[in-house]
């Protein structure tokens, strides 16, 4: 057998090793972009019923040590101030938030819904909040808001009024891209623990992590169809005490699927919230569903859950 020159062998094995190196950049930049997560969380201090013996802070706590053991960078809480004077007692939601080196932003004081309400309503609730949020977040950036229902206005001119107000008043919005209704599942476990329905907890559980799955096929196949790759999504989750209860499972089940995850400042780099971080600029929703919509694109079929969870332990 014929044996190659030293030096043919060396040059094969030098573009080999570059072969090697240019592969692993390669996933490692398709890993940077695909499939990224932020997390945010709706309905700080209190969100929905509670279990027997369930508390505020106890939610909190679970969420953050979950937050911690699966290694997320600090997320960002927004919050409805009004929930503080009914249950004073979720106040002390916000230090251990804080403590944790976690962020908050404004959900606006009542949770209210700029598609019924009137502007000049709305924008004073989105104010009313900003006093609570300048203590508890004091020396952190919490000029962020989530839209309460996702409300962005019922009019093309109320939504430009708003987002107008929102640049005035140095806002940015933090966006929704991903969300399978995790507040569904609240109210029925605090009614299945208080039953002790251990039967139907368990089918909350399936159910729950089964439409996390799908939502998130069902995100990134819009986003495939829109651009050809995965964009950074943004979570949409609320601290009821099933989220607590979940989230270690949830965390998993992402992890799974290949998600990494961001913070939201990250995640909104993307050209796709570029409307987000500037409501000044008047561009169109920054839904996946929209951005189909505007592109006629048909959508995909909607994930809804396996079973009714409401109609559990009635």
């Amino acid at each position: 057998m014929q044996t190659l020159p030293l030096r043919f062998v060396a040059t094969a094995q030098r573009a080999a090793r570059a072969l090697l190196v240019l592969a692993s950049l390669l996933v490692a930049s398709a890993l940077g972009r695909a499939q990224q997560i932020a997390f945010t969380w709706d309905d700080v201090p209190a969100h929905s019923a509670m279990p027997p013996g369930e508390t505020r802070v106890a939610i909190a706590q679970k969420l953050i040590a979950a937050m911690k053991d699966a290694g997320l960078p600090p997320v960002y809480g927004f919050v409805n101030g009004v929930a503080v004077e009914r249950e004073p007692a979720s106040e002390r939601v916000f230090k251990i938030w804080r403590d944790a080196g976690l962020f908050l932003g404004n959900h606006a004081w009542s949770h209210m819904n700029l598609n019924t309400a009137t502007l000049a309503d709305w924008e004073a609730d989105v104010l009313k909040n900003e006093p609570l949020l300048e203590k508890a977040a004091a020396g952190t950036d919490w000029h962020w808001l989530r839209y309460p229902f996702l409300a962005e206005g019922d009019t093309p001119e109320k939504r430009l009024a708003a987002r107008k107000f929102l640049a005035d008043h140095n806002y940015k919005i933090a966006a929704v891209t991903m969300s399978f209704g995790d507040y569904m599942w609240n109210e029925p476990y605090a009614r299945c623990s208080a039953k002790n329905d251990t039967a139907a907890i368990a089918q909350l559980e399936t159910s729950y992590l089964d439409a996390a799955a799908a939502d998130a096929d069902f995100r990134r196949a819009m986003a495939r169809a829109l651009f050809g790759h995965d964009i950074p999504y943004v979570l949409l989750m609320h601290v009821g005490a099933f989220d607590a209860r979940m989230l270690p499972r949830l965390l998993a089940l992402y992890k799974s699927k290949g998600f990494h995850f961001v913070t939201l400042q990250e995640g909104e780099k993307d050209p796709f919230y570029k409307g987000s971080m500037n409501p000044a600029l008047d561009l169109p929703p920054d839904t996946l569903e929209s951005a189909m919509h505007a592109k006629g694109l048909p959508l995909p079929s909607h994930p809804r859950p396996n079973i009714d969870v409401n109609s559990l332990c009635r």
